[in-house]
């Protein structure tokens, strides 16, 4: 599968292509009326930044005793009943004088059962696609969530600035709802992909299986760390330019949807192994220049270019994809994206703490060098285990057989920052 043409005539890939879209462009309004409303009532920039990114700290919890019910629900109903439980809460948020306990408490519950949300997701997208129109698909709902991203954060900016931010809060959960009957009418009935209950032992023994292997594990950490440490300088754009916020999260998702465009649909296979480094340091290089405190068409363009980076998660999946067998696939994704979201939780709260002893832009700055520390690292252990011979070029098992491999054909932040993807 080469071409959109082919993408969207596939069965199935309409109505998940659309619940993905207003479920992101939900997340993305909230997430900015959610900060916007905490930072009013506590002017702390760590709690702001919580405010929008906490919910990924959540997620791991969810990855480790919950996950095996991606591959075990059946994914319809665990779709529409996520987008329920997700508009519900939301709405409860925008109770007025709602304690700020509760309203975390809200948030890592929503983190939590959108852990599963993930797997069920892109296990979905593996059964709608054959195998060698995945990466195209996924690639599609990347540039999708780019695109709702901007229009979200510029919807959401709009409706805070006009109506309020508790306003915003109940337009998102309607969103949320509205996702809920595109899943519930569009998408067609299936079974789970695995028999038996979801049980936290299933959970543990499947994610023991995929950290087991030395290329996997680094595979995932090229996927949350770096990318995670910078939504932790965007989870600082709300304190570091309350007035103009929106426009810089617009910028950020406006770069990420150029990189997933380009890298999706145009990167030579022989070139795309060659490109993840590269495009990861984009992601954090920019960054260093807000210590100068750039005026806000500088810091916009720095946003927006930096963002191009994020599509070294889609070069970065795609050799995930070449590890995993196919029986695991739902919660090897799953745990991709609750690992993601979760380090961009735990990036969120580092860079809010800085924040709050010295200045975003700075903790901004601390955050950048950190994910270009982390890269070096991870690509210089690639190229030890790689001179050693402890792996080949898609990587071995621990017992010595080689991982199953997928034929695939590329042509690829949680919201609510843009490394969602």
């Amino acid at each position: 599968m080469r071409t959109y043409r082919e993408l969207f005539r596939t069965p199935q890939f309409g109505p998940l292509f659309a619940t993905s879209a207003v479920q992101t462009a939900a997340s993305t309004t909230s997430g900015l009326a959610l900060g916007t409303l905490v930072y009013a009532a506590t002017d702390s920039p760590l709690l702001a930044a919580l405010s929008m990114f906490g919910s990924s700290l959540a997620q791991m919890l969810g990855a480790t005793l919950l996950m095996s019910a991606a591959d075990r629900l059946p994914p319809r109903a665990a779709t529409t009943g996520l987008a329920l439980a997700f508009g519900v809460a939301t709405a409860v948020l925008a109770v007025p004088g709602l304690p700020l306990p509760v309203v975390f408490a809200i948030i890592l519950a929503q983190g939590v059962v959108a852990a599963v949300g993930g797997g069920v997701r892109y296990g979905l997208l593996t059964e709608v696609l054959p195998k060698d129109g995945y990466l195209l698909g996924r690639s599609v709902l990347n540039m999708c969530s780019g695109l709702m991203q901007i229009a979200g954060f510029a919807l959401g900016g709009l409706l805070v600035t006009t109506l309020s931010a508790r306003g915003t809060l109940l337009v998102a959960a309607a969103l949320y709802l509205t996702g809920a009957a595109v899943a519930r009418f569009g998408l067609a009935r299936r079974a789970p992909r695995a028999a038996g209950r979801p049980s936290a032992a299933e959970t543990w023994r499947v994610n023991a299986l995929l950290w087991s292997s030395g290329p996997r594990r680094r595979v995932y950490l090229a996927l949350w760390v770096p990318n995670g440490l910078i939504v932790g300088c965007e989870s600082l754009f709300v304190p570091y330019a309350p007035e103009r916020a929106g426009l810089l999260f617009a910028f950020a998702a406006l770069g990420m949807l150029v990189g997933d465009t380009v890298a999706g649909r145009f990167f030579a296979r022989r070139w795309r192994g060659r490109l993840a480094t590269p495009l990861q340091l984009l992601l954090a290089v920019p960054y260093l220049l807000f210590a100068t405190r750039p005026a806000l068409p500088a810091a916009l363009a720095l946003a927006a270019l930096a963002s191009v980076g994020f599509a070294a998660s889609l070069l970065f999946q795609e050799r995930l994809m070449t590890l995993v067998p196919d029986e695991f696939t739902g919660q090897a994704l799953g745990l991709h994206s609750s690992g993601m979201l979760t380090m961009q939780g735990v990036a969120a709260a580092l860079a809010g703490t800085v924040a709050q002893w010295t200045s975003p832009a700075t903790a901004m700055t601390v955050m950048a060098a950190a994910s270009i520390a982390v890269t070096l690292a991870l690509t210089a252990a690639g190229r030890r285990a790689a001179g050693a011979g402890a792996v080949d070029e898609h990587g071995a098992e621990p017992d010595g057989r080689p991982a199953p491999q997928r034929p695939v054909q590329v042509s690829r932040r949680s919201a609510p920052g843009s490394g969602s993807a």
